[in-house]
């Protein structure tokens, strides 16, 4: 499979952590690259230890950096041990892609910079990705996906009209436009090193980068001075709500929007007014996926709010595609993996291999930095690899 991918032949030297930058290495991982993740015992992942957990609080347990790392390999590096510096940069020369998702004073602090890695590949092309950017006066703030959510305006929103903001439930910036933006950004990059024969530094502001997701809002204040309040994604809809329907806790989701969409609701309750209510009422007597069915044959958009069970049933819509897969994991076990969801007609998709145990390749590095195996054990005996 690894000779007919897309990205087979390119090497990442991935110092991501966390969310949007392992999902960003994540994707070329998944479609081909070698990706190398730098961590070591005394800094791992903090993804490590996030839940869902098998087993104990353990370094190699969480489901969520299991998902987050297929396909990738593990080096443990100390970077703050004399001769890591030198260790990268022995990799780097070998390299196609080194990713950050730091802020930029730790890039600066290992003395491995765009300049400094490029003095010795000039054809790297070296992805950052801070919370807001190189430059301005938040340059060195830290901070996840919920931080960057509200930072971002994504907050102010969401929820019901004269009530508190709301989440979005998780960290969105973490999941689409951040890792999405950085991963384009990165081919996009590679495709031109193809034609110039040159690398660059790619600077994406995660910030910025999100709120790229949703540009409405902004757009309306620059051009109209309207400043959009929670209730603004409801302009066009004559109800939107979740609805109870009959059952232990089951809902329905619907949006209806004005004009013939409202008027078939109106005629399938069979009332002219109150018509939130009415659709209540009626919810509350049907099991969601009855409701979800005789909605959309009205053309009035309804889903039921399925639940994991109901995404990974045997006869579920996603097992019928295969998007599901099982991976065995050294520690874990046989687990279950949400599969890659771009498919291609003449290049097959799917996982080499499960995330990597904590410094699970340290015996590549002899190949992966060019240096000889005697070189790297008098590395590790000093404790620049642990």
């Amino acid at each position: 499979m690894s000779r007919s991918l897309p990205l087979a032949g390119i090497r990442v030297i991935d110092f991501t952590w966390v969310g949007a930058g392992p999902f960003t290495t994540k994707i070329l991982a998944d479609f081909g690259a070698e990706v190398v993740k730098i961590e070591s015992r005394t800094r791992p992942d903090q993804l490590r230890r996030a839940e869902p957990l098998v087993g104990k609080r353990g370094l190699e347990e969480s489901g969520y950096f299991a998902v987050r790392n297929t396909n990738k390999k593990s080096i443990s590096i100390d970077m703050k041990a004399p001769g890591a510096r030198d260790l990268i940069l022995d990799m780097a020369r070998n390299a196609d892609v080194m990713a950050n998702s730091f802020s930029p004073k730790a890039m600066k602090k290992f003395g491995l910079e765009y300049a400094d890695v490029a003095a010795v590949n000039p054809r790297i092309v070296f992805l950052s990705m801070p919370m807001a950017g190189a430059t301005g006066p938040y340059r060195d703030y830290i901070g996840y996906g919920m931080s960057i959510a509200a930072i971002a305006g994504m907050f102010g929103l969401g929820g019901a009209p004269g009530r508190a903001p709301v989440g979005t439930g998780t960290n969105f910036p973490d999941h689409l436009p951040n890792p999405l933006h950085a991963a384009f950004a990165v081919l996009s990059a590679l495709a031109w090193r193809r034609q110039s024969g040159k690398g660059q530094e790619i600077a994406i502001s995660q910030i910025e980068s999100t709120m790229a997701a949703f540009p409405d809002a902004v757009l309306d204040y620059a051009a109209n001075g309207h400043v959009a309040s929670p209730d603004g994604a409801k302009e066009g809809y004559a109800l939107r709500g979740v609805f109870r329907c009959a059952g232990d806790d089951d809902w329905c989701a619907v949006a209806v929007r004005t004009g013939a969409p409202f008027d078939a609701l109106r005629k399938l309750l069979g009332v002219t007014s109150d018509i939130e209510a009415a659709l209540a009422a009626w919810a509350r007597t049907r099991t969601a996926e009855t409701a979800e069915r005789a909605l959309q044959a009205q053309g009035i958009a309804a889903s039921l709010v399925a639940r994991p069970a109901d995404l990974i049933r045997d006869d579920g819509h996603l097992n019928a595609r295969g998007f599901w897969q099982h991976l065995e994991h050294p520690v874990m076990g046989r687990t279950l993996y949400h599969g890659i969801a771009a498919k291609f007609s003449r290049t097959p998709t799917g996982y080499r291999s499960c995330a990597p145990l904590l410094g699970q390749h340290n015996d590549e590095l002899p190949e992966l930095a060019g240096l000889s195996a005697e070189q790297i054990e008098a590395m590790a005996a000093q404790g620049v690899i642990k």
